[in-house]
């Protein structure tokens, strides 16, 4: 796993970011033919398989989103390394945990919860370009997040944050949903023998990088 940013540096950064990714997508404008594209909302539910790039490091998440029921789920596969479980509510609450030997948890209370589907809402439309073989319209939201989606089907296709971490979208289930059993963070993370509750601030902020939705997140 990557080593962790300078906290007091990058955390407070990102939670800016994310403040004005949720209070910016509140605004609604009416469009005229003349107006540049906008981005489709996202699913109330999806799955989605990503391949994340970050300078040659590079992982795999297995993302759920529900929005129905306020949550985010992201399982990150590090190459070659553990699976960490990013657990995430919509009342700022997130389990960060594994499932193997180490019973490994945290948990830290944000600011935010999970983006809405209107996210991208506001975003600066920049044109069209070629990525992962397909043309996409790009937009850009806040300095923050770079999204391209495809002119043809409008589903996602790749995005990439200001940090350069690079997500490339492989699969996109709409209305898929994981069972409810799934979204149960392990009983380890209620021990308070076991598991520690971390302020924003002493969170890895690579972590935070990883939830996809944070800005995922989710960064």
């Amino acid at each position: 796993m990557a080593s962790s940013l300078n906290l007091m540096k990058s955390v407070p950064r990102i939670i800016l970011f994310l403040f004005l990714i949720f209070t910016s997508s509140l605004c609604f404008c009416k469009s005229t033919p003349d107006q540049d594209p906008t981005a489709t909302p996202w699913p109330h539910q999806f799955h989605s398989i990503l391949v994340m790039n970050y300078s040659g490091i590079l992982q795999v998440i297995d993302l759920w989103y529900d929005w129905p029921n306020g949550r985010n789920f992201n399982i990150i596969q590090h190459q070659l390394g553990n699976v960490l479980y990013d657990l995430e509510w919509n009342n700022g609450t997130s389990f960060f945990y594994t499932l193997d030997s180490s019973k490994e948890c945290s948990s830290a209370q944000l600011e935010v919860g999970v983006l809405r589907p209107n996210w991208l809402d506001g975003a600066r439309y920049l044109g069209q370009q070629h990525v992962d073989g397909f043309l996409c319209n790009v937009w850009e939201k806040v300095d923050f997040i770079w999204y391209y989606e495809d002119v043809v089907t409008k589903r996602p296709v790749h995005w990439v944050f200001y940090t350069g971490r690079e997500a490339h979208v492989m699969t996109f289930e709409v209305g898929a949903a994981l069972d409810d059993a799934k979204w149960q963070a392990p009983v380890y993370c209620f021990d308070k023998n076991t598991s520690a509750t971390d302020s924003i601030t002493s969170i890895s902020a690579d972590r935070l990088v990883d939830g996809v939705l944070k800005g995922s997140t989710v960064f």
